[in-house]
């Protein structure tokens, strides 16, 4: 009778637990779907040191990951707006925020990997970027990826884009002998071609574009992407019912035509840069 005693205390405890990771306000909430809904302030990380995408201006970040998370609690609630508390959410601590609670969820250029879904739970993805290259603008030697051969490219913490050029599949995909140069986050990366401590930069088109378009013309992205980086929603791993109602509001969102608007708004009229015209199909909520 103890030893079942006990166990009981120890599920109710856990389950307490569970529910306060999602709490706000004096409330707890199974499921940040039930937080959006419930009225609670729900807490979302997105970048904030990349133009277009997520960058912080005054006291909150603008960007289109920004204006997506905003439209997509939006949709979730039925059309009304969400109080939203802002957290910065860099590429290395996007997996530690979730699992202990800093964020409720994210929307920070959050690439859908097999890897990361032993982590995480992902809703979306909303757009799909593809990886390209940018360098400076008076540079003829990089043309395509296979110009990266013996160049120095930027490793920024927690992203796997660099492996992308250096690695054979399956983590990486072309296997070119490149040489990386560390770097905390992008913005970083972007310093360091500024001032030639780098040959190139190498992640999203969206990313770079943003970038490209904040320099002035001092930059230029080649408009050679080689892959498909599906843009997720994350969110704590196991949290199957927000990731349910986070895909209907993406597919709401493509289908009234808010995403091309925004899409528009942040990266319309960028040279080389292709987006996405159609919404990409669920990964599903596993």
């Amino acid at each position: 009778m103890h030893m079942r005693r006990t166990g009981a205390v120890l599920s109710i405890a856990a389950l307490a637990a569970g529910l306060a990771a999602c709490g706000g306000g004096g409330e707890t909430y199974a499921t940040v779907a039930d937080k959006i809904t419930g009225g609670g302030t729900v807490v979302v990380g997105t970048k904030w040191d990349q133009p277009s995408l997520g960058l912080k201006m005054g006291n909150e970040p603008e960007g289109f990951d920004v204006d997506v998370a905003k439209a997509v609690l939006k949709e979730v609630n039925g059309g009304k707006d969400v109080k939203i508390e802002w957290k910065e959410s860099a590429s290395s601590n996007r997996e530690p925020f979730l699992q202990n609670g800093t964020v409720d969820i994210i929307f920070a250029t959050y690439s859908i990997t097999e890897e990361r879904k032993g982590k995480v739970t992902f809703g979306g993805p909303y757009v799909v970027a593809h990886q390209d290259i940018m360098v400076r603008k008076d540079d003829a030697s990089i043309n395509t990826p296979q110009d990266l051969k013996g160049k120095k490219i930027c490793k920024a913490s927690g992203s796997n884009s660099y492996k992308r050029i250096t690695d054979p599949p399956p983590d990486g995909e072309l296997d070119i002998d490149a040489t990386t140069v560390d770097a905390a986050n992008y913005s970083e990366c972007v310093q360091k071609l500024t001032g030639s401590n780098l040959d190139a930069v190498t992640t999203d088109d969206l990313i770079l574009a943003g970038f490209a378009k904040q320099a002035g013309g001092n930059f230029k992205v080649l408009g050679q992407g080689f892959t498909d980086e599906k843009y997720g929603i994350g969110l704590k791993k196991g949290d199957t019912k927000t990731c349910e109602a986070v895909n209907k509001a993406v597919a709401a969102l493509w289908s009234n035509g808010t995403m091309k608007t925004l899409l528009d708004k942040w990266f319309g009229g960028i040279q080389g840069l292709n987006v996405s015209t159609q919404a990409p199909a669920a990964e599903g909520c596993a």
